[in-house]
């Protein structure tokens, strides 16, 4: 849902947290709580959190993800024919690179964001 309202521009780029603004939020999960206990059931449920997300995050059929990789299979199946592999080579690289872009654009966003 938070991925439709981040297209839909409900939130924008200053809105996302990459590894830098990750590590202050497990952070202040580690320091929440009374006692022991329960700042490691905060860091836990953060970390399910976390893991949960990326695993349908890498699920969405953008390229360069597995979910990209699925929508290949799919329309293999419906072709009968495999997609030639340098145009399937494409998409992904190209794919990747707007995901390396992004990853870059939201570190220097969480470093200078730390820095204020």
């Amino acid at each position: 849902m938070s991925l439709v309202e981040l297209v839909s521009g409900k939130y924008s780029l200053q809105d996302l947290s990459g590894p830098v603004g990750t590590v202050s939020v497990i952070e202040q999960a580690a320091s929440s709580g009374e006692n022991l206990l329960e700042r490691v059931q905060s860091v836990m449920n953060l970390t399910i959190f976390i893991t949960v997300n990326v695993g349908v995050f890498n699920l969405l059929p953008i390229p360069g993800l597995d979910g990209s990789r699925f929508v290949f299979l799919l329309i293999e199946a419906i072709r009968r024919k495999p997609v030639p592999k340098n145009r399937e080579a494409m998409v992904h690289l190209i794919g990747m690179a707007a995901l390396f872009l992004l990853m870059i654009l939201v570190t220097v966003q969480d470093i200078t964001r730390f820095f204020r």
